[in-house]
């Protein structure tokens, strides 16, 4: 019900990858076994084919669309989508006539709102008599939490689905029907075949749109996680750096501050001065620098740079100047570390790789019965009811072992620093955690 029939002209046109591999069953769907296998909420109902309004909520590229197309198919009900964005109460109106027709000659329709989060309370209470009346069956997608984004009346007719994200065994398989479909690998290094599933970050439909440019490559190249990369990111527009001068000069006091060479650094500050430059390029850069550089081996680096900062502000030019200077002096000689630096690198790079991984249950709010229901908050560890003040609990992903981004060194403050981390972790040990 949810097809046109075939034309002469379907195959005319040549079909993007993702269109050709739209799963034809709810079988084919990945990543979904949790709801759609024949002991979970949808297999049931297709089972017994009596479809409740759902909404199903997810992220981007899991699914939602395919499923509520599969469901009408599978039930045998007339598919009807709409967009919240552009769809008013004027034509939901029609819609709402249009299936009252078929269903006075046995036809149901399911009616299918994408992005449902976004109609306001008015659209959301024009569905609320037809979905309770059985005129449609109503299948909402939404990236959002509905708990938040959809009004009490309308979520206690439907039945809330959380969809995942698609982890490395379903991006596996939609890989595999890419690969038979084109008759031939990736042209990827294992490394390469990693990092794109990492791009994809669980969205199905981005990978198999990166897979499809992937093969636009002319055959026997086989591109490596660098050659990815820049195959990827090369329809981005790139940024041409001018006044190189300009540049020289700042790299120049940036690395004399990091060497500890106060001398060279108070040298080319005022080769920076006497050139011209903004004083307040100048201050923003030695801030960078107090938080790249230094961090918490001096924790008074960068509120010293803030203050440089402001005193130029307020003074200008030339008395303000002495105000940067005495900070260039401060940078030069407080104790360096790039811990910081270090440390919210790796965690950025964890981010990519992982993904949208949810953090674990326990540590999350549970304002809503819906998110009290699903677990939220459940068996959360005070640690001000601790002895010691430190619960130990596991605050990352389930899916993700534990990391340590932050390594301090033994310079200046991060000395203290890293006494403390080194006592919890052996709480933790003794824990168990």
């Amino acid at each position: 019900m949810s097809h046109p029939d075939p034309s002469l002209f379907d195959n005319a046109t040549p079909r993007p990858l993702a269109d050709r591999l739209r799963p034809r069953t709810l079988a084919d769907v990945v990543g979904q076994d949790h709801v759609l296998s024949p002991d979970a909420p949808i297999g049931r109902m297709v089972a017994s084919k009596r479809l409740a309004s759902l909404v199903l909520w997810g992220p981007p590229g899991c699914g939602k669309t395919t499923i509520a197309r599969l469901l009408a198919d599978a039930t045998g009900l007339y598919f009807e989508p709409v967009s919240a964005v552009a769809s008013g109460v004027a034509e939901m109106r029609k819609i709402f006539e249009a299936a009252a027709g078929r269903r006075a000659t046995g036809q149901g329709t399911l009616l299918f709102v994408d992005e449902i989060h976004r109609f306001n309370r008015a659209q959301q209470d024009v569905l609320l008599p037809y979905v309770e009346d059985g005129t449609v069956t109503l299948i909402g997608a939404t990236t959002e939490n509905p708990s938040f984004e959809l009004n009490g009346a309308l979520l206690s007719r439907c039945q809330v689905l959380v969809l995942n994200r698609l982890d490395d065994v379903a991006l596996d398989l939609l890989l595999q029907r890419v690969e038979d479909d084109q008759k031939r690998p990736l042209p990827l290094t294992p490394e390469a075949r990693a990092a794109l599933k990492a791009m994809a970050d669980g969205d199905g439909r981005y990978l198999l749109v990166m897979s499809e440019e992937i093969y636009s490559l002319p055959e026997g190249r086989t591109l490596d996680p660098a050659q990815l990369a820049a195959f990827v990111q090369r329809r981005r527009p790139l940024y041409d750096k001018a006044q190189e001068g300009h540049y020289n000069l700042i790299s120049a006091l940036h690395k004399s501050l990091r060497g500890s060479d106060c001398d060279a650094a108070l040298y080319w500050f005022a080769r920076m001065i006497a050139g011209g430059e903004d004083p307040r390029y100048i201050a923003r850069r030695l801030t960078r620098f107090a938080s790249e550089d230094i961090g918490l081996a001096d924790p008074q680096a960068l509120p010293m740079s803030l203050a440089a900062w402001q005193a130029y502000e307020r003074l200008g030019s030339p008395e303000g100047e002495l105000a940067l200077a005495e900070l260039v002096i401060y940078l030069a000689t407080a104790p360096k570390s790039n811990a910081s630096y270090v440390a919210i690198g790796a965690a950025m790079r964890a981010a990519k790789q992982y993904g949208s991984l949810m953090p674990p249950k326990h540590i999350l709010n549970a304002p809503t019965k819906l998110m009290q229901n699903i677990g939220y908050g459940e068996g959360y560890a005070y640690d001000h009811d601790t002895a010691e003040g430190f619960s130990g609990a596991n605050y990352f992903p389930d899916e993700m072992k534990r990391q340590e981004f932050y390594q301090p060194v033994e310079r200046g403050f991060e000395r203290e620093i890293r006494k403390r981390l080194d006592y919890w972790a052996e709480l933790r040990r003794k824990k168990g955690r």
